[in-house]
């Protein structure tokens, strides 16, 4: 036996680094991959939103209902949109709520909404706001 040469058989088969050379690469780019997918998820869960509200105030209104005012923002303001406005009561539970249509305005637009509720109201929020707004809110063009 030559100095610094493994005995025969003692140390398991020959061979196995070059399984070695083709696994590295392969986990490495399956990683990268992976990161990948969670950065482009989190970008579009956690990114910045084209449509951003502001409630200003509420006024609790006589027979079960709450004024609401709000501002809506947008990137594009082009677009139309629509918010999803809703009123709670003491409990926390919500009790109306009411799909709001934001036309096309310059620059942020500030709206007033009535919320009907089924309990008396004691606040009143904006849910969310969208730029997908549904065919049955986009008002017809009167001829």
């Amino acid at each position: 036996m030559v100095a610094g040469q493994l005995p025969k058989g003692r140390y398991g088969r020959e061979g196995l680094g070059g399984r070695r050379r083709v696994v590295v690469p392969i986990g490495l780019l399956l990683t990268v991959l992976a990161a990948l997918v969670v950065a482009v998820i989190g970008y579009r869960n956690l990114g910045t939103t084209p449509i951003r509200s502001e409630v200003l105030g509420f006024t609790l209104v006589s027979g079960n209902a709450v004024q609401l005012r709000l501002t809506v923002i947008r990137d594009d303001p082009s677009h139309p949109a629509v918010c999803i406005v809703r009123a709670r009561s003491q409990d926390g539970e919500e009790t109306g709520r009411k799909e709001l249509y934001v036309p096309p305005a310059a620059g942020p637009i500030v709206l007033s909404t009535v919320v009907h509720t089924s309990r008396p109201p004691v606040t009143a929020d904006v849910y969310g706001c969208s730029l997908q707004v549904p065919a049955y809110l986009v008002p017809t063009p009167s001829q």
